[in-house]
């Protein structure tokens, strides 16, 4: 994988790594809010030696990408990059998006004016989500604004809020996940901390969630976790009216980080799921 830029929306640089074959159809990966587009563990390099051309991206305000102008992280900004993105490449890449980045996806498929994507992989997200679940993540970001003091008490906080996840005998990985700070020496997550400014909820987002859900005509799985908070079998029942030709895997013993839960499993979900439809050639 080789790191390059995009230019997104209004400028901003978006951050990313391109990999794998030259020539074969091209995949996505969009990673969850707070996390970076080392997230996705070995799925990148799976799907590069699988034939595919893997473009892997920072989200604005995450990780080695600008923050947004005036500490702004609304909808139209993400969707707006992503769709930058999408022009800059040939053809109709497979969009992968976990969390936020499954629906920045959603929308910027949904809302296109044509065809932009040959399909979409949504990854412990719909377009309804359990609220609890939800705070839930929201209170984990919010903790410890002041950072951590060592690699490992970053990893304590991360296993008390995941503990069906093994924790690594390294901190290699968080690491890629975190910035050091020289002026106060402490290590805070690699995002704007502006992204988790609070926010009014719009009621008119729900709508616009299922709008956009109704438009998608691509083949779409959605990949949940059997643990996760966030799309529990209500989220499942309304997202399968909305998108009626969608598939659905769900992945034992994983939460709502289902990529970095069970990556082995979640390759397997989707690699038949692309192959079929946007196969690599052989």
């Amino acid at each position: 994988m080789e790191p390059c830029f995009f230019e997104g929306a209004g400028g901003v640089r978006i951050a990313a790594e391109i990999g794998g074959t030259v020539d074969g159809p091209a995949v996505v990966l969009l990673h969850g809010g707070g996390q970076t587009r080392q997230s996705w563990g070995g799925t990148a390099e799976v799907l590069a030696t699988s034939g595919y051309r893997v473009i892997s991206l920072d989200a604005r305000g995450h990780g080695e990408s600008d923050w947004a102008p005036g500490g702004v992280y609304d909808l139209e900004g993400f969707v707006g990059d992503l769709s930058a993105v999408l022009g800059e490449l040939s053809g109709r890449p497979a969009l992968v998006g976990a969390s936020l980045g499954g629906l920045t996806a959603m929308m910027a498929i949904g809302e296109a004016a044509g065809p932009v994507a040959s399909a979409l992989v949504m990854v412990d997200i719909a377009p309804k989500m359990n609220p609890g679940g939800t705070a839930k993540i929201q209170a984990f970001m919010q903790a410890n604004p002041e950072g951590f003091s060592t690699l490992e008490e970053a990893a304590d906080a991360v296993e008390a809020y995941l503990p069906q996840r093994r924790r690594p005998r390294s901190t290699d990985g968080l690491r890629r996940n975190l910035r050091f700070d020289p002026s106060t020496s402490r290590y805070r997550w690699h995002w704007d901390p502006a992204f988790m400014t609070p926010r009014k909820w719009d009621p008119d987002v729900q709508r616009r969630f299922d709008d956009a859900a109704r438009n998608i005509s691509v083949p779409t799985l959605l990949v949940r976790g059997s643990m996760s908070e966030v799309v529990d079998d209500e989220a499942i029942r309304h997202f399968r009216e909305l998108v009626p030709h969608a598939e659905v895997a769900e992945l034992h013993g994983a939460g709502h980080m289902v990529a970095g839960d069970s990556n082995d499993a979640f390759n397997q979900a989707i690699l038949p799921f692309l192959a079929a439809a946007n196969p690599a050639p052989a």
